[in-house]
């Protein structure tokens, strides 16, 4: 199927570099380095032959973050979806090699590269020559190589890479040791990964001889040779994929393009017919023919292309939710604004968003794809700086109540829960606050202290019943209360726990400041000052008070902030 696609990889040097510009929390940061994933390598070609070298004219390319292992490649591995795999496997192995593709291919990427899970594999009947060695190695075909990586395949060196080294053991293949830890103590049982001195790395035929040096001078020394010698060249590559930014559904922006009748060209639609919006339908589920739900509104998707007459159709896939909700913040600095996105003048006065408060669990979604859509906008024009967001806030939690855990044991008696006993198989008993004490650093009973309980406090969920409906609270201690208590609580970027008592002594505070600036109220429940509190909806000319009263704060006329 043919799908829109974002080009977020043009943009993945950018992402990375600009990210040390940022004020947001490191691990934010590095999980967005980790999802964009540079590598810096070696694409190599190896020449497919058969089991008596002769050439099969196929060359089989791989990627390989570790070119000075070269020496030590006994083997290649092709994705199951490999695009040469067809004319890589011999008559013999067809069978086998059709069965595994198919149960692989009903596996996803997640459980494929699943590092604990164990590693299968078929061969391919095909061989292939290291062009360092000249010797012939096998090519098999395994579902931990992805297609979508890369190109699909990799030379495996089973002394330095686990994967390989487990594939190699369970098939019997050669493991080839080429890499030497500074200090020459390595498991030999195990696959040695980091960078060390070049062992068993020469050959008379190719002239390639690498052996004494450090693993990272080495790779240089492969790569110039690979690339002298026309068997690969330098790459760098990404995990970041483009963006498939298209989806077969009714709800979304619908794409502004139609395409010709005659020559299936697709043209833009012009300024004055934007925006495009969708139709409506009274049914749109899906068709259950794969087709989009937007091919139900025929009167729509029949058009006419208005510079050349000719007939037309328009696309009938929408766009995701991030065509909205990426650039939603230039919105609220110009949201009136028809003609354009954002006004230049208010985009330069207001932007970048100074401080953003968001979870971690966005870090690769919308920060990402945010950022993404702000270099685009800056890079025609749109906005003045190259990123949304110059500093990045995750708030903490707010936490249940604690709850206190105690233990009894077969017979009913109490367990503590330091004991030397198994909690296991005790019964395990809430307990409520009112009978706990605290001494030292732990919680006991107060009608026995020698019974220690576990204290925990968890996230809200209505699985557990400790969620706190703010507006109950809102309806027993007041707003004011509520904002002064969170407050309180801790700073913003911490996880913290809520205490019912905590917010009791907090009212009582705000209790005493109302007593203390207006008195206690008399017997008609008004004040000594004349205030009164009443339910009655104020007057047009009190609200017009309170109205000026916050402006002046505003607009900083008065020393106060609101």
């Amino acid at each position: 199927m043919r799908q829109w696609m974002l080009r977020i990889t043009s943009y993945a040097d950018r992402l990375l570099e600009d990210l040390d510009d940022l004020d947001w929390p490191e691990s934010i940061k590095e999980m967005q380095r980790n999802w964009i994933g540079r590598s810096e390598g070696a694409e190599l070609e190896f020449c497919a032959v058969d089991q008596e070298g002769h050439d099969l004219g196929a060359k089989l390319t791989v990627y390989t973050t570790r070119p000075d292992t070269i020496f030590g490649a006994t083997y290649l591995v092709v994705a199951p979806e490999h695009v040469l795999l067809p004319s890589l496997t011999s008559e013999e192995q067809r069978a086998h090699v059709e069965e595994y593709t198919e149960v692989a291919a009903r596996k996803s990427e997640l459980e494929r590269t699943e590092l604990q899970k164990e590693k299968t594999g078929v061969f391919s009947g095909s061989y292939a020559k290291n062009p360092a060695t000249g010797e012939i190695i096998p090519i098999w075909v395994a579902d931990y190589v992805l297609a979508s990586y890369g190109t699909g395949a990799i030379m495996a060196v089973p002394a330095h890479d686990s994967r390989d080294h487990e594939f190699a053991l369970k098939y019997e293949l050669p493991i080839i040791k080429v890499v030497s830890p500074p200090n020459g103590n390595c498991d030999p049982e195990e696959a040695y990964a980091d960078d060390g001195i070049m062992i068993n790395s020469s050959s008379s035929s190719s002239g390639l001889n690498i052996n004494g040096m450090l693993s990272q001078d080495a790779a240089l020394e492969v790569t110039s040779w690979v690339e002298s010698n026309g068997f690969g060249k330098k790459k760098v590559n990404y995990k970041l994929r483009d963006w498939l930014f298209a989806r077969q559904r009714y709800w979304g922006e619908p794409f502004p393009v139609i395409y010709l009748d005659d020559t299936n060209e697709m043209v833009p639609l012009t300024e004055n017919q934007l925006p495009l919006t969708l139709p409506e339908l009274d049914d749109f589920t899906p068709t259950g023919t794969g087709e989009p739900p937007l091919t139900k509104a025929a009167d729509w998707v029949r058009t006419t292309d208005v510079l050349t007459g000719k007939p037309a159709r328009r696309e009938t896939s929408t766009m995701p939710q991030w065509a909205g909700s990426c650039w939603y913040y230039l919105r609220f600095m110009d949201p009136k604004n028809s003609s354009t996105l954002v006004d230049k003048a208010k985009e330069s006065y207001w932007g970048p968003v100074d401080i953003y408060v968001g979870g971690a669990e966005h870090s690769v979604l919308h920060l990402l794809y945010a950022r993404f859509w702000h270099k685009v906008l800056y890079d025609i024009g749109v906005v003045s700086t190259k990123e949304p967001f110059k500093c990045l806030i995750n708030q903490g939690l707010i936490l249940g109540e604690v709850e206190y855990t105690a233990y009894r044991d077969n017979e009913g008696k109490w367990v503590s829960a330091d004991s030397d006993s198994s909690l296991s198989d005790c019964i395990q008993e809430k307990v409520p606050a009112d009978k706990i004490t605290k001494v030292g650093d732990n919680y006991v009973l107060k009608d026995d202290p020698n019974i220690r309980l576990n204290a925990r406090a968890y996230k809200m969920s209505k699985s557990r019943g400790n969620v706190i409906n703010p507006d109950d609270v809102v309806s027993e201690y007041g707003a004011d209360s509520l904002r002064l208590y969170e407050m309180f609580m801790g700073p913003l970027r911490d996880s913290k726990t809520w205490s019912t008592g905590g917010i009791e002594g907090v009212h009582r505070f705000l209790g005493r400041t109302w007593r203390l600036v207006v008195g206690a109220p008399l017997p008609d429940g008004s004040y000594k000052d004349g205030t009164m509190v009443t339910d009655v909806e104020p007057t047009f000319e009190q609200l017009r008070v309170l109205h000026k009263c916050m402006a002046r704060g505003f607009r900083g006329d008065s020393g106060n902030k609101v």
